[in-house]
């Protein structure tokens, strides 16, 4: 099996901010003339803080952030901003003159200061914008703010694996170690920061041959962070329940019977608390990704040794997990499917058979995962370096990216690459299903049912398919507005599809930026500077970063090496 060069000290991740446009400019609408603010609430670690920080940012404000060690002190959080000794009248008086307030980890404010938030919020003199952890215990004042409908009230969900990889793009991560950070992660940034830093200082991540990438192989680091979300299975106090809870984390799935060890009871009791879940099969699970990993690294040597799985042990399953994900791919329906035993495989460093990978290669493929379908087929041919099915995804999900000539004859969907490369009519009869209705749309060049044939691609997993049936109705529609919206549509779920490059797709992402946006990546593409950029066109320097900042994130870039093939590709012609 192949090793890895170990040298990952100096990665450091960048962190910018990403991937919450939407809800930037709800928090900064809420800030407007006649708008009193808004109440940001969400799990620990999901960018709460991160996301008010840049919707504030240039305003003037005071800043204020509750505590666990000050929860119990009357005004403890608006130490700073109020006189020793004050009353809630008093400090409302007192603070009447603030016109913007942060108020951050507000769940963990003492109840005099929660009274004081509220009544600054009543009485409407002062804008607020307050984030709170949920789920688990809010102070009553707190959760009044928008289920009294004073402020404006955003539920932030986790941040999406595809933001998730936007934020690492500048990391050299390898696509199998950014999918496993985000499963373990779930969107937990601060988790996310700090598995990223342990992994780097342990020398954990290391160099895959064929690309230089980095990798991660092996345990996860038990971090204080790690611990932290994982009390609720160390806190259990049954030894049966802990017990079951270790199986689970060295075998899962198992299947929930008796003449399998496992007591139903105990298994009903770790269902009902949120621990465990039990699939439409039967077999169970861990609830949470991070569980699993974190269990078995902090097990013992022994015990690991007698309830972990070996390879041969787990064939069954693979071989399950293989002919579920070819089902998938026959039947051209790749929506999301857990697939944890050539994860399991994968992250341990174990070889993988290179069928199943070349099946998962080609099931990430369709799904427009491009650079995952190339690192699923170098771990098949690692396993089996001549495999022919791996080279042949490998070489597929090459040229998808451009940077590889076509490849013919892809199975069943050869006839369906005319239609991809816009033209239709030699694949006419000779396709079905949602394949059929993009041919016929872009034979009758429809610009709505163009649209309408992405939005049933896109609803089968076939992101870059539906991209480019989106970009083909940029070209057919004859109303301008509908053009727009194609393209929007379009760009969105390219940026989806980790840098496809496809001739459908040619073109189509500048029509996304501003003039001075589109002005500015064209002169960055050919190589000029920030400072090169600014002289020319009378700019500050400030300027024209943040400029190249906003074209990255519409773009889907992480930096100025996409740039060239974003500008230089030629507009296809219309069918």
């Amino acid at each position: 099996m192949t090793s890895y060069e170990q040298d990952a000290r100096t990665l450091e991740p960048p962190w910018p901010f990403t991937g919450r446009e939407d809800e930037l400019e709800l928090v900064r609408r809420s800030l407007g003339i006649g708008r009193q603010g808004v109440v940001v609430t969400g799990p620990a670690g999901g960018g709460k803080t991160r996301l008010i920080t840049e919707a504030v940012r240039g305003i003037d404000c005071a800043r204020v952030t509750g505590t666990p060690e000050t929860s119990t002190l009357p005004f403890a959080a608006f130490a700073p901003l109020l006189p020793g000794h004050t009353s809630l009248p008093g400090a409302i008086q007192h603070l009447s003159g603030v016109r913007l307030l942060v108020v951050d980890d507000a769940h963990l404010l003492d109840e005099a200061s929660a009274a004081l938030v509220h009544q600054l919020a009543v009485h409407g003199r002062t804008r607020l914008v307050v984030a709170a952890a949920d789920p688990g215990p809010l102070p009553g004042a707190v959760s009044r703010l928008w289920t009294g409908e004073l402020l404006t009230h955003l539920a932030l969900e986790p941040l999406p694996y595809d933001e998730t990889a936007h934020l690492l793009a500048g990391g050299g991560l390898e696509p199998l170690t950014v999918r496993r950070l985000h499963r373990v992660c779930r969107g937990d940034l601060r988790l996310l920061r700090d598995l990223l830093g342990a992994l780097r200082e342990s020398g954990a991540l290391t160099r895959v041959p064929d690309t230089g990438e980095w990798a991660w192989r092996g345990p996860l680091p038990l971090t204080a962070t790690v611990l932290d979300r994982i009390a609720p299975l160390l806190d259990r106090p049954d030894p049966g329940e802990r017990d079951t809870l270790e199986r689970l984390a060295f075998a899962e799935p198992l299947p929930p019977h008796l003449d399998d060890g496992l007591d139903l009871g105990i298994l009903e009791r770790l269902e009902t608390d949120g621990l465990i879940h039990v699939d439409d099969r039967g077999a169970v699970r861990l609830a949470h990704p991070l569980h699993a990993p974190a269990l078995r690294a902090r097990a013992g040597r022994l015990r690991a040794r007698r309830l972990a799985r070996t390879p041969s042990q787990c064939e069954p399953a693979l071989k399950d997990e293989q002919e579920q994900l070819a089902t998938c791919v026959d039947q051209l329906d790749v929506r999301e499917v857990p697939a944890p035993v050539g994860e399991w495989l994968a992250a341990g460093g174990l070889p993988v058979p290179a069928g199943y990978a070349a099946v998962r290669a080609r099931y990430s493929r369709l799904r427009g995962e491009l650079r995952e379908a190339a690192a699923w087929a170098r771990e098949g041919l690692r396993a089996t370096p001549g495999d022919a099915s791996c080279r042949t995804e490998l070489a597929c999900a090459a040229a998808e990216s451009g940077k590889a000539a076509v490849v013919r004859g892809d199975g069943g969907l050869a006839h369906y690459g005319a239609v991809r490369l816009g033209e239709p009519v030699g694949a006419a009869g000779r396709l079905d299903g949602v394949l059929a209705q993009h041919a016929e749309a872009l034979a009758r060049g429809d610009g709505p049912a163009l649209d309408s044939a992405a939005e049933a691609l896109a609803a089968r997993g076939l992101l870059l398919f539906a991209a480019e049936a989106h970009a083909q109705a940029v070209r057919a529609h004859r109303d301008p507005r509908a053009a727009r919206m194609s393209r929007t549509r379009a760009v969105a779920l390219a940026r989806r599809c980790q840098g496809a490059r496809t001739p459908a797709l040619s073109g189509l992402v500048l029509g996304e930026l501003t003039a001075r946006q589109r002005q500015i990546v064209t002169l960055a593409a050919t190589g000029l500077s920030n400072r090169q950029i600014a002289e020319r066109l009378t700019l500050s320097v400030r300027t024209v970063g943040n400029h190249l900042y906003s074209a990255y994130t519409r773009l889907g870039a992480s930096d100025r090496s996409a740039l060239p093939w974003l500008v230089e590709q030629p507009e296809e012609k219309s069918a």
